[in-house]
């Protein structure tokens, strides 16, 4: 079973989901199911039909997250114990051609969020920034077939 690279916030999230989904969501669609079946006829009961289809994606959603919870090992970036960037850091970078300052943090992809910096290790910028130093040049694959050139500021 390959484990999952993710931060405890990311793993965090992925808990209160799953509980979420457990404890609320589930006891939901059963009573919404249970109350489609009382009003007869199930062939032709929306209601129902809607109420299943929901229970399915529940259903297909707790399965998918007991999986991610399972294979996840939880990495705390530590800077003095790296001399690069490395999964779970925090970058601070500047764009070679708009001077534009941007700071990510580099985590799994299921904890991406980018209005708030989080980026997967595995999209173009996070993987042209693995591995690199203070100073040093990423450049980045662009989908169009260009190339952006980040410097390295500081990373924690």
């Amino acid at each position: 079973m390959e484990k999952i690279p993710v931060i405890q916030e990311t793993y965090d999230q992925l808990i209160q989901e799953l509980e979420n989904l457990k404890k609320v969501k589930r006891p939901e669609i059963i009573a919404e199911i249970s109350d489609a079946r009382a009003q007869g006829d199930l062939k032709e009961n929306a209601e129902y039909h809607a109420a299943k289809d929901r229970q399915g994606e529940i259903e297909s959603r707790i399965h998918y997250l007991e999986d991610r919870v399972a294979r996840s090992m939880i990495i705390a970036y530590d800077p003095t114990k790296s001399d690069s960037i490395k999964f779970g850091a925090t970058v601070d970078v500047k764009n070679i051609k708009t001077e534009k300052k941007s700071t990510y943090q580099l985590v799994s992809p299921e904890g991406v969020d980018p209005l708030n910096g989080k980026i997967s290790f595995k999209s173009p910028i996070g993987a042209a920034l693995i591995g690199k130093t203070r100073g040093e040049i990423a450049e980045v694959l662009l989908p169009n077939g260009n190339t952006n050139e980040l410097e390295v500021l500081d990373y924690r």
